[in-house]
């Protein structure tokens, strides 16, 4: 293990500690905001790779960009920049839209294809709706925004 891991792992509290060396299978924590989970993953993140789990085996999944970031980074500051630059990690979009990138090809998907986010989706419904002549007329077809919520 890094040197400096063991001073970082004194940060954490007990039941962080627990959750970051953790190593039997699958665990759930279930914590609210400001509890330290972004610091406990990176922490995670870090056990793993020193005691031995390839960087590239390690997933981590976040709602947002800046937790992803924070998170990596994190990680990093703990273990060295060398040994995390191979964990995946990204929002669930990201690493979805990284997986069909690579495995596309073995789905039938077209290489060039494209993500459309809720609201390229909204558009798409509109124009589509508009074409059709569905807005006009005393029994009109629902909104865009109405179509992409259902």
């Amino acid at each position: 293990m890094p040197a400096q891991m063991g001073s970082d792992k004194e940060a954490l509290n007990e039941q962080q500690r627990c959750a970051a060396t953790y190593g039997g299978g699958p665990l759930l924590i279930i914590a609210g905001a400001g509890t330290g989970k972004t610091k406990t993953l990176a922490h995670r993140v870090a056990h793993l790779i020193g005691t031995g789990v390839a960087p590239e085996r390690i997933l981590l999944l976040t709602f947002s960009r800046r937790a992803s970031r924070e998170m990596l980074s994190r990680a990093a500051r703990i273990v060295g920049e060398t040994q995390t630059t191979r964990v995946w990690g990204g929002t669930f979009h990201a690493v979805a839209n990284r997986l069909l990138r690579i495995y596309g090809r073995a789905l039938s998907l077209p290489a060039e294809f494209t993500v459309m986010d809720q609201s390229d989706a909204a558009d798409m419904m509109n124009l589509i709706r508009n074409d059709l002549g569905l807005g006009q007329g005393p029994r009109r077809f629902p909104r865009k925004d109405t179509l992409v919520d259902s």
